[in-house]
């Protein structure tokens, strides 16, 4: 008798494996070019890079030379380097004590108008009261008033303060301190407040559950965390302080009280009635714009990613 055999499912043999889908390769694809909006912005770019450069390159060249070569040639390199010109312009053109009063008022503005918007642009980010973003507006408005607007007022505030208080406001360094530490408080509120927006907030919770007090979880955690952001805020003041000319030009009026903006000014007037020093001229520019360039060159970077950071948030 046939007898039909059935097979067991676990009997069955197994079905042959499928081999993976193979994934058809994708041909490298053609580099995008760029576009002729995109070209033309670079060219421009690196001419104005090449532009400045040349600038730089010249002044430095013409400060060592000779008036004379310089009057016959301007473009021209100096055969033999006069580093006289750097002494005139020092001793002749008074910048050695400019350069002290520019560093004294350069350093105490910008310590003091990051010691004062520090703590209010923190309270202003962290805040959450109506208020906040009313002062936090009027920071912001205060970015947009020109200076020429302000000297007026500012003068006659000045001079009105000095003869109730009997304190030297006018031709002083002091006053123009306080001129330079209220005109950079806004933009270093509104850049400091991008800062402190960005810092996680857990770590501050962390710190009140301790019982730490906000003062110092102030002073303790959040100033260390936001050291960059102060670090930018300082040199941006720094480099604002150091370039400061319309105001020491109405404030400053002696000698002796002149920053090195009001020194190059007054050794221009005075090469002119005594016969133009182009060479001791462009040697006080070297003088005035060498501190700057090499602050900008080294923590140029630094600057302008603190600027993003804190101005996107």
């Amino acid at each position: 008798m046939n007898q039909v055999l059935t097979q067991s499912p676990e009997s069955a043999p197994a079905a042959p494996a499928q081999a993976p889908a193979q994934v058809p390769m994708r041909k490298p694809g053609r580099k995008t070019r760029p576009s002729v909006g995109g070209m033309v912005g670079r060219v421009i770019v690196w001419l104005l890079v090449a532009f400045n450069l040349f600038l730089v390159v010249w002044m430095v060249t013409t400060s060592l030379r000779d008036t004379r070569d310089i009057a016959r040639e301007p473009l021209g390199l100096p055969l033999a380097p006069h580093w006289e010109n750097f002494t005139t312009a020092w001793n002749t053109g008074g910048f050695g004590i400019a350069a002290i009063n520019s560093v004294v008022a350069t350093l105490v503005s910008s310590l003091l108008v990051v010691a004062i918007a520090a703590p209010a642009a923190y309270v202003l980010a962290k805040s959450t009261r109506r208020l906040s973003s009313t002062f936090t507006l009027l920071f912001v408005l205060g970015l947009g008033v020109p200076g020429q607007v302000l000297l007026v007022p500012i003068y006659v505030m000045l001079a009105k303060f000095q003869d109730l208080s009997h304190l030297k406001m006018i031709n002083s360094i002091q006053g123009l301190i306080i001129v330079m530490v209220g005109l950079g408080i806004p933009f270093t509120v509104f850049l400091l407040a991008g800062f402190f927006r960005s810092l996680p907030v857990e770590i501050e919770e962390a710190a009140a559950i301790d019982g730490s007090s906000g003062i110092r979880t102030f002073v303790q955690i959040v100033l260390p965390l936001a050291r960059s952001g102060l670090v930018t805020a300082f040199m941006l003041a720094v480099i604002s302080g150091w370039n400061e000319t319309l105001f020491s030009l109405v404030m400053l009026t002696t000698a002796e009280n002149r920053t090195l903006p009001i020194a190059l000014l007054a050794f221009l007037d005075q090469s002119q009635f005594n016969g133009a020093d182009w060479g001791g001229l462009f040697a006080g520019i070297v003088l005035v714009v060498t501190p700057v360039l090499a602050l900008f060159i080294w923590l140029g970077r630094r600057i302008v990613e603190g600027m993003t950071v804190g101005i996107s948030k």
